[in-house]
């Protein structure tokens, strides 16, 4: 990653509860302006709204040059999105797109949906602001008896570039390695999207049905965690997995350099990384492997990996990756993992 991405990582996110997680892994001290971005308690709403979402979203119209005339000629129907502070162009749009602001969609709709105790916890801005999002979280984190550590919270994120329509959704920080997990494992995951469009609204108490807000996610969550703690994986076992998960091609080349090395990352992870090495043994430490390695260690292109983490958390990739682990390690036990009765 450039030291410009990382500069932008420090000036533009804001990371709260650090007494109860530590530092993003973005985070560098060289690179904190006169204003740090992390916050040992919760993330002030005004911090927020200055530091961040301090600017507007303008609709402006869209022109060409003319090929005979060498004058300007509008393009019909088209509207080209702008920051207000910097003109940067975040995206062209038909007539028909509408704008949602993110002080109105991020931080208004989602306080209120929410009780008065739930606090922002993480909040920031991607490609040049075209990408927003804002979490709301619990105060203390959840510790399960199986010693995983994790923060329960909604999700709220959307974008001035067409990439994402509002979404709001459940999700979990796994705090021992700063990862998004998915909230529910034996089905989808719940949420809300708004498209952009000029007849877009939000009904309230449908989304809070929907979504079951974020008490219920720690218990859901906590279960998940203890069953996938009590499912035993050998080490010949965990070995299929890897044959299922990262099959090796069949002659040398690029292919079988690049399977063989992502197969030797996931099993340093397994036995000796503490993110993962304590859970070992179990499909929590499987399901912990995989996940982590994609977070944190599997190559990133065209993008920053923050980008593509936040991507992934809003439009379900993780969500995705998380029960694609699962059904492998189903396929390799010969049973499911999160059915049995407590």
């Amino acid at each position: 990653m450039s030291r410009e991405t990382l500069q932008w990582l420090n000036d533009n996110t804001l990371i709260g509860f650090t007494d109860k997680r530590g530092t993003a892994w973005h985070y560098r001290a060289t690179l904190q302006g006169a204003e740090p971005n992390h916050y040992p308690g919760p993330i002030p709403v005004e911090d927020v709204k200055r530091r961040l979402f301090s600017w507007e979203a303008l609709s402006r119209p869209v022109y060409v040059e003319h090929p005979v005339t060498g004058g300007l000629a509008q393009i019909p129907d088209r509207q080209a999105i702008l920051r207000s502070d910097t003109g940067h162009v975040m995206g062209i749009f038909s007539d028909g797109y509408e704008p949602h602001p993110y002080v109105e969609w991020l931080i208004d709709t989602i306080a209120r949906l929410l009780d008065d105790d739930l606090s922002i916890g993480s909040a920031g801005l991607l490609r040049g602001g075209a990408v927003a999002w804002v979490s709301v979280e619990v105060p203390e984190n959840i510790v399960t008896p199986e010693g995983v550590e994790f923060r329960p919270h909604l999700f709220g994120a959307t974008s001035f570039d067409g990439s994402l329509a509002t979404t709001l959704k459940r999700a979990v920080t796994n705090v021992v390695c700063d990862n998004t997990m998915a909230a529910g494992l034996a089905e989808h995951g719940q949420q809300v999207k708004i498209k952009h469009s000029k007849h877009s609204r939000l009904r309230l108490e449908q989304a809070r049905d929907a979504l079951n807000i974020v008490y219920q996610v720690a218990d859901d969550f906590a279960e998940q965690v203890r069953l996938l703690c009590e499912t035993s994986v050998s080490d010949r076992q965990w070995a299929a997995f890897l044959d299922q998960h990262v099959p090796m091609p069949e002659e040398r080349g690029r292919s079988w350099t690049l399977a063989e090395t992502k197969r030797d990352a996931l099993d340093r992870l397994w036995r000796h990384d503490l993110r993962v090495a304590p859970w070992a043994g179990s499909g929590w430490g499987v399901l912990q492997a995989v996940n982590t390695h994609v977070h944190h260690g599997q190559a990133v292109r065209g993008v920053c990996r923050a980008e593509r983490n936040l991507l992934r958390a809003v439009t379900g990739g993780i969500d995705d990756l998380d029960r694609d682990t699962l059904h492998t390690l189903e396929k390799v036990l010969g049973r499911p993992v999160l059915t049995r009765a407590a």
